[in-house]
Parts: C-alpha cells; structure tokens; sequence
C-alpha cells in the first residue's frame, strides 16, 4: 500500500524527516533503548486491541486519529529516533488533532440554524436523475433484506468506515516518505472539511434516511447502522460528534464522504501508475454506490462532494504554483 501511495520520485523534503540518534549513548542506556524499542510496537498494539476489545471499532474521526499518533510515536521509537521524533510528530500532528476536534465540535452547531433544514431541492434532483424516483428508494427495495446482510452489505461497510481513517493513514505515510506532499495534502484536507462545514451552516440539508422517517420517502435502512448493530460488534464513538447537543443529523450536503475519496483521486491522480488509477477511480465510485445504497446521502450530495474536491484540490494546486512562481521572481 505504501507503493502504492508514494507520488513520483522526487528529492526529498528536509523537514520532518526522521533521522535515527547518533551520538555516543552509556551502555546501560543503549541496552534500555533497546529494549524499548523492541517493546514499541508489541505495547501500542496491546493497547489497541484492548481498546477495541473493551470499546470496539473507532468510527469518530478524533479517535482514530489519537491512534495513528501512537502509531506514528510508536514508529519513532521503534526506529531508534531520540527525542527529535517525538518532537516532529508532535509539532505537525497535534495541530492537525486540535483542528479536528474542533471540527468536531463547530459541526453541530449547523444542526441549530434558524433556518432549513432542506429537503426537496436535493429531492427533487434525484428524482430528476432517477426518472421519477430515487435511486436510494430502488436499490434498497432491489438488493436489502434487514436482517439478513449479503456480501455486497458487508462490503458496503468497510467502505463507510474507511472514511474515518484512510485518509489519515495516506497522510501518514507521505509525512514519513514525503513532507512536501504531506503538507500539501493536508492543506487540502482542512480546507475541504471546513468548506463543508462553512455549506452545512449555510444549507443544513436532510438526508434520505431521515426523510424517510418524517414520511417523506418510502421506508428505508441505514444500512451500515443496521448490519453493523445485527453483528453485535461494539462501536466506539466519540463525545463531540455523537449522542451529544453536538450531533448533526443535517449535515448531509455535501457529503464530506464522497469528497475525500474524490481529493484522492484528484491529488494523486497525476504521478499515478496504471493500477494505482484504477484504485483511485474505483474508490469514489464504491463510496457513492455506499451512501446512495445505505440511505446517508442523496446523489446530489455526493456529485456535490465530488465538486467540492475538484475546487479544492485544483484551487489549492494553483496557489502553491503562484507562490513558488512569485517566490522564483522575487529571487
């Protein structure tokens, strides 16, 4: 995977390179390192699956995040890196944390407008798209059976949950191979997540499931809900995005799980190889057959999502020419 996801060899960026220690240490210093080195991973892989045993799956996007930080503190350690690891870890994946969290937080708040939520603009286009009906409507009467989850329901499942934590696992290998990359792409990571927020303040939007629930639609399943609750897996969440004031059911429009497949697909589209290609092209589609399948999204939402990271990505990509462009004329 880390092939796969490593852009078109270019020189290295200096900053946030891991270098291993490499002055003289005591002996008896040198025999503790090694030990703790030897015990780095076996201890955060302890603790995770503790974590999972007692809490279950981490599906909130601060949680998961938590981790890959141990991860990436656990990698410091393992790799013989003194105390400037931590600090690099710590200096560009903290902010990162703080700014998620209060994503997490700020989301909420588009739940409590004066005004929407809306409905039937984004109903009305599916029903435009889907000849008169929608296609939620369709494929859940077509290939769902509650209660009985087929393949393509499981599968349907790990492609949601894969939001929650693919795109900070491609970060944290270009952080480790590619900082420049690293960076750019967190850049637009923050500005696509803050742009949806900006829009779900601005058009708080119902997704179908709760349309079906206020009568608006035939009866329809979250489906991801439902089969993950039918297998009895325990699912940790977090304290800021659910069962709290900070809940947003009306968050929908557009949908930030179609966008980040979308931003990958855009970011590393150019240095891609064949395969790779065919990976990124097959991720977006997999994630909107997901959300329309499932019930979280309209496919309004999800074309829109896909807008939202094309503007990102190419507006973001345009900025750093600028700046290096006017960077080479100021030299």
């Amino acid at each position: 995977m880390t092939k796969l996801l490593r852009p078109a060899p270019l020189p290295p960026a200096r900053a946030g390179r891991l270098r291993p220690v490499r002055r003289p240490l005591p002996g008896a210093r040198v025999r503790a390192l090694a030990r703790l080195r030897l015990l780095a991973w076996p201890l955060y892989l302890l603790a995770l699956l503790r974590y999972l045993l007692v809490y279950g799956l981490p599906y909130a996007n601060d949680v998961v995040f938590l981790w890959l930080i141990g991860a990436l503190l656990a990698a410091a350690v393992h790799s013989g890196h003194g105390p400037r690891g931590f600090l690099l870890v710590l200096r560009d994946w903290v902010p990162v944390m703080a700014v998620v969290w209060a994503y997490s937080l700020l989301r909420g708040y588009g739940a409590h407008t004066p005004w929407g939520p809306y409905l039937w603009p984004q109903l009305r286009a599916d029903e435009l798209l889907g000849f008169g009906g929608t296609w939620t409507v369709r494929l859940q009467h077509g290939l769902y059976t509650p209660g009985s989850p087929q393949w393509y329901d499981y599968a349907a499942v790990v492609v949601y949950l894969s939001h929650f934590f693919l795109v900070f696992v491609v970060l944290a290998v270009l952080w480790r191979r590619r900082h420049d990359r690293f960076r750019h792409l967190l850049t637009c990571y923050l500005a696509l997540t803050f742009a949806g927020f900006a829009t779900y303040l601005l058009y708080p939007a119902v997704p179908p499931w709760l349309a079906s629930q206020q009568g608006h639609l035939p009866a329809l399943t979250r489906v991801v809900s439902d089969v993950l609750t039918g297998s009895g897996l325990p699912r940790a969440g977090s304290v800021f995005e659910n069962g709290s004031r900070f809940a947003n059911d009306v968050a929908a429009m557009p949908s930030l799980h179609s966008a980040y497949p979308a931003m990958l697909l855009f970011f590393f589209w150019p240095t891609a190889g064949r395969w790779l290609r065919v990976l990124l092209v097959a991720y977006p589609l997999a994630m909107a057959f997901t959300l329309v399948y499932g019930a979280e999204h309209f496919i309004v939402d999800v074309l829109a999502g896909w807008s939202y990271a094309a503007v990102v990505v190419f507006g973001v990509g345009w900025l750093r020419a600028q700046r290096r462009a006017t960077g080479r004329l100021d030299g």
